[in-house]
């Protein structure tokens, strides 16, 4: 990943191409432009026949130039910064600004490339993007280029809260969870099945220690820490939806969509009364009991911090 700073000074987070992908989706484009300069070939040799020596070999001279520097042009052009081997891979040029891909720098990319790849075999490019942290060749560094990649990896499903928590998470305290350290527990939820039992005990540990010293009420003794983690992370996001909710209900405007019966812009329908509640101070026929421990204890014990 890599911040890029867009025109409006606004920082951001792209994935920046591999080298392996680029070098997969750069075959396929190589394997297409010689497919078409055979064609081209064959054609030539078969006009030969009715043209001077002279003029078939300038021809094919130029269809070798424009198919080696034009094909990356044009379809970097026309593509927004994708030709068909870039496409075929997820990839796509851009500007340092995050930008679209413009004719310039594609023309400076397409003729660099032709140095690099078919002067060279690749071999300057292999070496700049080595070199260059985010990856650039030579004709990246001269238009002002970078490639990244479209396709992110594949997300894995939010944890989810366990039902014998829901009680006891609706009272916690998540002002003081960092985004950071948020972001470290969920990962930590992603890898909890490819971790092995010692370091998913001990890493579970850290973290939910960590997140215990910023998040009150503490959880409830014997909690496993995943589970504990899964608990607070599912909280923090049904939370951010409902503010969410509340966010875009309060900017729809009552010039919007009409409401049933009444013209465009009409009026809001007269409330409804509500009906009668139980009063505040009534005691509640419901005891919430302690969550359980699906998984029973964890072996060494999760102490929060006091």
């Amino acid at each position: 990943m890599a911040d890029v700073v867009t025109g409006e000074a606004v920082v951001v987070e792209v994935r920046i191409a591999q080298l392996p992908s680029r070098g997969v989706a750069y075959l396929i484009d190589w394997i297409i432009q010689w497919i078409i300069l055979i064609v081209m070939y064959i054609l030539l040799g078969t006009a030969s026949f009715v043209t001077d020596t002279a003029m078939t070999a300038g021809l094919m001279i130029l269809l070798t130039v424009l198919v080696i520097v034009g094909y990356p042009v044009v379809f970097e052009t026309a593509g927004r910064g994708r030709s068909l081997g870039k496409l075929a891979m997820g990839l796509r040029v851009v500007s340092d600004d995050g930008g679209p891909e413009r004719f310039r720098q594609a023309l400076f990319r397409g003729l660099a490339g032709f140095l690099e790849f078919w002067m060279f075999f690749g071999a300057p490019a292999l070496i700049t993007s080595l070199v260059n942290q985010r990856g650039k060749r030579l004709g990246d560094v001269f238009a002002g280029t970078i490639v990244i990649g479209e396709r992110g990896p594949r997300q894995e499903p939010p944890p989810e809260m366990p039902p014998q928590l829901a009680p006891w998470a609706s009272s916690l305290e998540l002002s003081q969870l960092s985004v950071d350290l948020a972001d470290t527990a969920r990962q930590y939820l992603t890898r909890w099945h490819q971790l092995s039992p010692d370091a998913r005990h001990q890493m579970g540990v850290r973290i939910a220690s960590q997140v215990a010293a910023r998040v009150a009420p503490p959880p409830p003794p014997g909690l496993p820490p995943h589970t504990y983690l899964a608990a607070v992370l599912a909280e923090r996001r049904r939370r951010e939806e409902v503010r969410l909710a509340q966010v875009r209900a309060a900017a729809t405007p009552y010039g919007g969509p009409p409401y049933p019966g009444a013209p465009y812009g009409g009026a809001p329908p007269a409330p409804q009364p509500e009906p009668p509640v139980a009063s505040r101070w009534e005691p509640s026929t419901w005891e919430p009991q302690p969550p359980s421990n699906p998984a029973g204890p964890t072996p060494g014990g999760f102490v929060p911090p006091s």
